[in-house]
């Protein structure tokens, strides 16, 4: 928050969560509406309610939420301040399979607002599994809980939005019969890093870099998105789902689309967004046999990641002995437009790796090496702008520069910023921004309909082409390595090699 910047205080509101007793609700949302109580940004009329299907008080309610705040926070908790939070806690029993449920919420949530003094806005955040997003959605319609009469609603959703193109469209048209676009959040937690909304800013703000964003500088753009984690707990949804469903259309494509969209015309949501969808719509849709050419698919072995010890994904408890699904997948892409035509985006996401990193690493053009033919360099160093989120969030260029002394040596260095080193700020989940701008209403950091259509547009040959390939071409891979070594040709094949993880 820039000094004497004030931020405004959302309008009275009820927060009601379904899925309230879940782990993302524990591990993310709880920590994150805390630590906007903490910085005073939370509405000063105000009440969380847990939507359970199995009956629970508002105490038992309590009593696990503030368990999972105890458990997740990111900064010490200050009792007086979840005593305030907690305090307006309600929960309420309602299952999409009994109609009778929503209307007996509809009624409660109508006392409790009176009472609360929230005035009928309502967020309704669905912490749920996907196949509970539309059944939810439907008897929130039916109840007119989502009608917006002098009052706003608000529908958040948790990724994955649709399984592929076909699912996605019809989410999409059978939300949109229930909603308008406006009233949809989907959200998606690592928009609320600050290094990735930094990227707007880097991009845009700063003369230097946007006159050499483009195909003429840059050489090509690397994306990772790298665990260190195995699939743990999650095997029955992760071998329905695999990496490529599970991070691509949504955390990666993400990243991508503020790196080579447009700027807009305005710094509001209808123009960034519409960047985004533009340029997510630019990447070239390839054929089953190119997408096979252009991709790889890896599935971890057992092994050692650290000190911990990770089994092979097919003795995952619920995931299938003979499971193909991909724990790995890398692809290169590229964007049929005037600024990016010919630069070839390498993306990167796999589990039960050897690092954990999130980064964005743009790559540019060799500079012509021939004045230096007479001296002792034999080689230049590459110049890279990387931006990373995990596990630190910053932003370092290299480049290259001469080594003291009589004679020309050139070496690479690097220039780093790092958030924590610079900005003082309160350790976050990611999620106190998003929530907050769900709040007040600004759907910026969010997707919309066009753009999650554009993203499974771009995804779908690859997993036409994996589901018809089988097992032919998985590539298994040690956990703790840094994945397949195929993967590698991608870049090699090209005469370009991936960036060393550090």
């Amino acid at each position: 928050m820039t000094e004497g910047h004030v931020q405004k205080k959302p309008d009275p509101c009820s927060f009601i969560i379904f899925g309230a007793t879940g782990d993302l609700t524990h591990r993310l949302v709880i920590p994150a509406l805390y630590n906007l109580a903490a910085s005073n940004l939370l509405p000063d009329k105000f009440c969380v309610v847990g939507i359970a299907r199995k009956g629970m008080s508002s105490d038992q309610m309590t009593d696990s939420l503030m368990q999972g705040l105890r458990k997740f926070a990111t900064r010490p908790v200050d009792e007086a301040i979840a005593k305030r939070l907690f305090e307006c806690v309600t929960s309420i029993e309602a299952d999409p399979k009994d109609p009778a449920s929503f209307d007996a919420m509809n009624e409660r949530l109508d006392k409790l607002e009176k009472a609360r003094g929230t005035g009928g806005n309502r967020l309704f955040y669905l912490a749920t599994p996907p196949n509970a997003f539309l059944p939810i959605s439907e008897q929130l319609g039916r109840t007119g809980m989502l009608e917006e009469n002098g009052a706003w609603r608000r529908l958040v959703i948790e990724k994955p939005f649709g399984t592929d193109l076909a699912s996605a469209k019809a989410l999409n048209a059978a939300l949109l019969k229930l909603v308008d676009e406006h009233q949809i959040y989907r959200i998606d937690h690592y928009l609320g890093k600050e290094t990735v909304q930094n990227i707007l800013v880097l991009r845009f703000a700063n003369g230097m870099f946007e006159p050499i964003w483009n195909r003429n500088h840059i050489d090509h753009v690397q994306i990772t998105v790298d665990e260190k984690i195995g699939v743990g707990h999650r095997g029955s949804f992760y071998d329905a789902t695999g990496a490529l469903r599970d991070m691509v259309p949504n955390h990666l494509f993400q990243l991508l689309s503020l790196v080579t969209m447009e700027p807009p015309a305005r710094f509001d949501a209808h123009a960034v967004r519409s960047e985004k969808a533009e340029v997510l719509s630019a990447i070239q849709t390839q054929s089953e046999q190119d997408a096979l050419y252009n991709s790889v698919r890896g599935q971890y072995r057992g092994g050692r990641v650290g000190d911990t010890e990770i089994e092979d994904y097919l003795k995952t408890p619920d995931v299938r002995p003979d499971s193909t699904t991909e724990t790995y997948a890398a692809l290169k892409l590229t964007i049929d437009n005037w600024r990016w035509a010919g630069v070839p985006f390498y993306l990167r996401t796999g589990k039960a790796l050897g690092v954990k990193r999130t980064e964005i690493a743009v790559k540019f053009k060799q500079a012509p090496f021939a004045m230096f033919r007479d001296t002792p360099v034999d080689r230049l160093s590459q110049n890279y702008l990387v931006i990373s989120t995990e596990p630190t969030e910053g932003i370092e260029l290299q480049f290259n520069t001469k080594v003291p002394g009589p004679v020309i040596n050139i070496d690479g260095v690097e220039m780093k910023f790092r958030y924590k080193d610079y900005f003082k700020a309160e350790p976050s989940t990611g999620y106190e921004t998003l929530i907050y701008d769900c709040m007040i209403g600004d759907n910026i950091l969010f997707q919309r309909a066009d753009s999650v259509e554009a993203g499974w547009q771009a995804v779908q040959p690859f997993l036409d082409a994996w589901k018809k390939a089988g097992g032919r071409g998985l590539q298994p891979y040690k956990a703790g390595c840094e994945g397949p070594e195929a993967a590698n040709a991608l870049l090699t094949r090209d005469g370009r090699s991936w960036r060393k993880l550090g």
